[in-house]
């Protein structure tokens, strides 16, 4: 991974920019979340119009984001049955990990990690959005779960700044 730390750090999407060109004043959130999540998009909509600078791991600069269904360890196997990253052999993800497009994608979100000053996870959520919120909590940054309803408890995220039960208290703790 000794590479991973000279990679150029995220540049900014046209859509994050303000209507100057420039990035906005307000801090640069990156939303930790899942593919599967619905209500992903919906957030970083929101903080969008509230004229926040959002990192959209879906759409990073525009583009496609990584998906595990980008990359295949097998591809003979792939083109077979294909390839279930919920239920790889250690082997498998390993390989997978190593894929091109796995190490780019990998290189992409950690630069936005970077340069983001709060971190909001929008639950639910996979183990990548945990580890990610993890990581911003012991780095210092400023961090928020938002929960889904139901939820369900966990005695670590008393580790973050803050918990929202919606998306409009987290506007709101943005603000203040």
């Amino acid at each position: 991974m000794s590479d991973l730390w000279s990679e150029p750090h995220y540049s900014f999407a046209d859509d994050d920019l303000g209507a100057d060109g420039l990035r906005p004043q307000k801090p640069y959130i990156y939303v930790a979340s899942s593919w599967r999540n619905e209500r992903q998009h919906e957030v970083v909509v929101r903080l969008r119009d509230e004229g926040y600078g959002v990192y959209d791991f879906r759409r990073p600069n525009g583009g496609k984001g990584f998906a595990w269904s980008d990359v295949s360890p097998s591809k003979a196997r792939a083109q077979e049955q294909g390839w279930d990253h919920d239920a790889c052999s250690p082997a498998e993800f390993i390989a997978a990990l190593q894929d091109p497009l796995a190490v780019q994608g990998f290189n992409r979100d950690f630069a936005a990690m970077r340069d983001a000053e709060i971190f909001v996870l929008v639950l639910p959520c996979e183990r990548d959005a945990h580890l990610e919120l993890g990581w911003a909590a012991g780095s210092g940054k400023e961090t928020v779960i938002l929960l889904d309803d139901p939820c369900k408890a966990s005695l670590m995220y008393r580790l973050v700044d803050h918990i929202s039960p919606d998306l409009d208290d987290l506007v709101e703790w943005l603000r203040d």
